[in-house]
């Protein structure tokens, strides 16, 4: 799926800049001087939905033991965008939105205690439901406009308010009950390709989210084989925005 998705993104890309860049009559839409460009605007809005593919990664005092391995699937992201002007070539922009993904982690049968069998699913297998109310504060660094698009690159940060971190949920791995901590930190950066059509601009754009800091909540036992030998997780992934000005 995270291929086709991909493919999609790139075909897409090609074919609009392949017909931008070729075509003999070279109409540049919303290019208007006045206040009507969205370019010229202090202030501008939109909205984005998107695609989202998310991993943990993960560090351990043991490295000998076997990785945790992550089965990852296809989320969902939507959001409102507030882009403020900086320059020509520069803005600052604002994207709360909502994502919602799932993770599952699947431990080897060698994690096996005396007192859990991991050849067993109900100890192996942690479905991690992920629903993520996001803030991301982005630099948009933008090339000069090439007829009807104009590619740039994404760097920033953001923070989120995961609302099923179950953090503060009394219940461990013991009881079924995987645990990450709440309110995680990200890095971000990326690119993509403003597309002016006649009355709006059109922006697919893709970048990879890395998590800042530990988000795993340890169980209760110190030795707990599903939390015991890790040091550090932390999310990392892509997300696929499709955003309209």
């Amino acid at each position: 799926m995270k291929k086709l998705i991909l493919l999609i993104l790139f075909v897409t890309l090609t074919s609009v800049s392949n017909a931008q860049l070729f075509t003999k009559e070279k109409v540049r839409n919303n290019s208007t001087a006045g206040r009507d460009n969205i370019d010229n605007k202090l202030l501008s809005y939109g909205y984005y939905l998107g695609f989202n593919s998310l991993d943990f990664k993960f560090q351990y005092k043991n490295n000998n033991n076997p990785d945790i391995d992550v089965t990852t699937s296809i989320g969902f992201n939507v959001g409102l965008i507030g882009n403020l002007k900086l320059s020509d070539y520069v803005d600052f922009r604002f994207e709360p939105g909502l994502s919602f993904t799932t993770r599952t982690l699947n431990y080897p049968e060698s994690y096996s205690t005396i007192n859990e069998d991991f050849s067993e699913i109900s100890n192996s297998e942690r479905i991690v439901k992920s629903t993520y109310v996001y803030f991301p504060f982005l630099i948009k660094l933008s090339t000069k406009r090439i007829n009807n698009f104009k590619p740039f690159l994404l760097a920033g940060a953001s923070t989120a308010l995961n609302l099923s971190s179950n953090e503060n949920s009394l219940d461990d791995n013991s009881a079924g009950k995987f645990r990450m901590k709440s309110n995680p930190k990200f890095l971000e950066l990326g690119f993509g390709i403003d597309f002016y059509l006649y009355n709006f601009k059109f922006t697919p754009s893709i970048r990879g989210v890395f998590a800042q800091g530990n988000e795993l909540v340890n169980d209760k036992d110190p030795n707990s084989p599903w939390t015991g030998n890790i040091t550090k997780m932390q999310t990392r992934g892509v997300f696929i925005n499709f955003t309209v000005q």
